[in-house]
């Protein structure tokens, strides 16, 4: 005889992950915790199917200390569904344990309260987002050099910095890289000569390092979503970005509309009374709206289409703002498509639901 469904809900952390299991009416039937490794995750679903078929998990931190948990149960066809932190109030009037945590979490599945499917995280988004982020800790690092350099040249000896006065950044590098050094321990401007050649050598590497992941960013995305790269305004930053907000399974998202949320570009409801109107969105992925605000402002000044689309909006009685706001929407609906089914589809524009 088949067993019945039962909901798994887990509460992870670094060393260990508590289990609990519910049935589909709601009562508990067990929690467990096993450590954080293969072995411990595959003890964690066995225990889980002793009680029953398991088909869906409420997972808390998918995409931090139970991303190996969720590519493993999404492996094993059980649906991961991203499960937030429990209720403050909820919390502070029961108590917290990490075992009420993950009966939360299945909870909180089976009620419908959460409903987002996590995000798969083993494929080419995967792999760019790692690169992305090793990139953007190298353009900060990068920044941090190049204001210490000019820093150290400002307390420079009146000579050397007349040397390197006037040059680009490009060039102040280069040729702080190649000034002499004889003791940098004799005087200090034998130790600013030092200090800025140390500075200028690292600024050389971390551009080196940029360099190579921007081809290897661009090489994923070429792969993986070349259309997405051949639209106006997107580059491998933005591409990569609005990627790692769709996911390496983007059948996850619903619909167009559903997309343009998760992004922050859908108004939100603000109506009380007699008052009836909408508000800008400040929720969604804080990354992916920034993304398609850059593609905005680069279509502003690059596509006569989209200039002529702003003008008539603005023409219409829409302040500036607000007709960057609609443009940024119907981006969101452009670019959809792309991101959902990476094969190769024929243009279309944004414009043409405006």
């Amino acid at each position: 005889m088949p067993f019945e469904e039962i909901i798994l809900g887990v509460d992870t952390h670094k060393d260990v992950h508590v289990a609990a299991v519910i049935s589909t009416v709601g009562a508990l039937l067990g929690t467990r915790d096993f450590p954080a490794t293969v072995a411990g995750y595959r003890a964690l679903l066995t225990w889980a199917r002793t009680f029953g078929t398991v088909l869906r998990a409420g997972v808390e931190g998918t995409a931090s200390y139970g991303a190996a948990l969720n590519r493993m149960l999404n492996r094993e066809d059980v649906t991961v569904i991203e499960v937030n932190r429990p209720d403050r109030v909820d919390r502070r009037r029961r108590g917290k344990t990490d075992a009420t945590d993950a009966e939360a979490a299945a909870r909180a599945v089976l009620s419908g309260r959460a409903t987002a499917i996590a995000k798969a995280g083993d494929g080419p988004v995967e792999m760019a987002r790692m690169f992305k982020l090793a990139k953007s800790s190298a353009v900060k690092s990068r920044t941090q050099a190049i204001n210490q350099l000019k820093a150290v040249l400002v307390g420079a000896d009146p000579a050397l910095r007349e040397q390197l006065s006037g040059l680009s950044t490009p060039l102040l590098v280069r040729a702080c890289a190649a000034l002499e050094v004889t003791d940098p321990t004799t005087d200090t401007s034998q130790a600013a000569r030092h200090t800025l050649r140390l500075l200028a050598e690292r600024i050389t590497l971390l551009t080196k390092e940029i360099d190579d992941l921007d081809t290897r960013l661009t090489a994923v995305l070429a792969t993986h979503a070349p259309d997405l790269l051949a639209r106006n305004g997107v580059g491998p930053d933005t591409g990569a970005t609005l990627l790692m907000a769709a996911g390496d399974n983007p059948d996850r998202l619903r619909s167009e509309a559903a997309f343009a949320a998760l992004c922050g570009v859908s108004p939100v409801e603000a109506s009380s009374g007699k008052t009836q109107r909408r508000r800008l969105n400040r929720g969604g992925n804080r990354q992916a709206n920034p993304a398609l605000h850059r593609i905005t402002l680069a279509r502003l000044r690059w596509d006569l289409t989209t200039r002529a689309y702003v003008e008539r909006r603005v023409r219409d009685g829409k302040t500036r703002r607000e007709a960057i706001r609609c443009l940024k929407r119907y981006i969101a609906r452009e670019l959809y498509s792309l991101l959902t089914t990476p094969a190769s589809r024929p243009p279309s524009s944004a414009l043409t639901a405006a």
